[in-house]
């Protein structure tokens, strides 16, 4: 009799556990709260990919969606909103790292799941944390421009590459960046100067970029940028300076105009991560997290568990194949009419058919 009144209660106590789950998923509110308009990913790419995910795998959720415009500010604002808005799961990509610690712990004093998104939050231990591999980015793309410029018989001497890095206040702008310094290390190009562009913002890479370009002059033989944005003032300022041909540029992220830049033979790689991937993943995250669960993580970064996704390095030579060929939900990652508008010629030197 004990036996059997101790496996009804076992059987009541998961069914009412499973009732709960559902009752905390169902019209659940989660929130998406992105960093900056500095890239244009996170309303082309990362938002639409994870509201499609949640409506998938929740169609009673509700999703807000807010971008704090690189203003720290802002997003702390943002966050205490989403909260009273009664947000039981919050998907952070943090302007401020540091700052956004606080904002961990609060969320989670109530009972709220916090997943760091694409940046870590180093000083607090989320509930989850979801990227690319951003150390691994920043060492491909800077080993990439050591190979290239040997491949071109660029001697080292006393001729070296400038270093542009992400926002001081990004923790996974410091990941990139020591990945950079890795990649750099055995190639024998001495680093110029390096800078830490605040917000990522490509017109303060611009203005620094000119500056060492009146500074150092033909000694600069190429630059490790740390996305795109970046990568693309850097060339702005070597083309305001009419140095041509551009020194190789490297970038991060596949924007459109970072793969224009590609095709145009102004900017020498970039990264792919099609942040739909990323995002997708967050919102498996959400809900799992809601529902009770404990999701596999892969690695631990920061003490958080972690999810890391592999990056894809482009350049001339493969993207056809991996950004117009490959498909991403039946689609090309970018359609090759939008990617050769206004670079039609350049595109079919690559085999590309708009």
């Amino acid at each position: 009799m004990k036996r059997t009144l101790a496996l009804s209660a076992a059987l009541l106590s998961a069914v009412f556990g499973m009732q709960a789950n559902a009752q905390t998923l169902s019209n659940a509110t989660v929130a998406f709260l992105m960093p900056d308009q500095g890239s244009t990913r996170y309303e082309e790419h990362d938002y639409p990919g994870f509201a499609a995910q949640m409506k998938k795998l929740c169609p009673s959720c509700k999703v807000i969606y807010l971008n704090a415009d690189g203003d720290a500010t802002k997003q702390q604002q943002q966050f205490n909103s989403v909260i009273a808005q009664g947000a039981k799961a919050i998907v952070l990509d943090a302007v401020d790292t540091a700052a956004a610690a606080a904002l961990v712990k609060r969320a989670q004093g109530q009972g709220i799941k916090v997943i760091a998104y694409d940046r870590p939050i180093p000083n607090a231990v989320a509930d989850y944390y979801v990227s690319f591999d951003n150390e691994a980015i920043g060492r491909i793309i800077a080993k990439s421009l050591v190979d290239q410029l040997k491949k071109m018989k660029v001697p080292t001497g006393q001729s070296g590459v400038l270093q542009i890095n992400g926002s001081p206040t990004d923790a996974a702008a410091g990941l990139i960046k020591k990945g950079i310094h890795a990649g750099l290390a055995s190639g024998g190009y001495k680093t110029l100067a390096e800078y830490d562009t605040p917000e990522w913002a490509p017109s303060k890479a611009q203005q620094w970029a000119s500056g060492q370009i009146t500074r150092f002059g033909k000694q600069i033989v190429g630059v490790v940028a740390a996305n795109d944005g970046t990568g693309g003032g850097a060339v702005a300022a070597f083309k305001a300076a009419g140095v041509n041909p551009v020194p190789p540029i490297t970038g991060n992220d596949a924007t459109i105009a970072g793969l224009q830049y590609i095709v145009a033979g102004l900017q020498y790689n970039t990264i792919l991560k099609p942040s739909e991937i990323v995002a997708g993943a967050a919102a498996d995250l959400a809900v799992a997290l809601l529902k009770g669960e404990k999701p596999k993580a892969s690695t631990t970064l920061y003490n958080t568990p972690s999810r890391l996704f592999v990056p894809t390095l482009i350049t001339a030579e493969n993207l056809k194949a991996e950004v117009i060929d490959k498909k991403l939900n039946g689609q090309p990652i970018v359609a090759a009419a939008v990617l050769c508008k206004g670079y039609e010629d350049a595109c079919k030197k690559l085999g590309i058919n708009p």
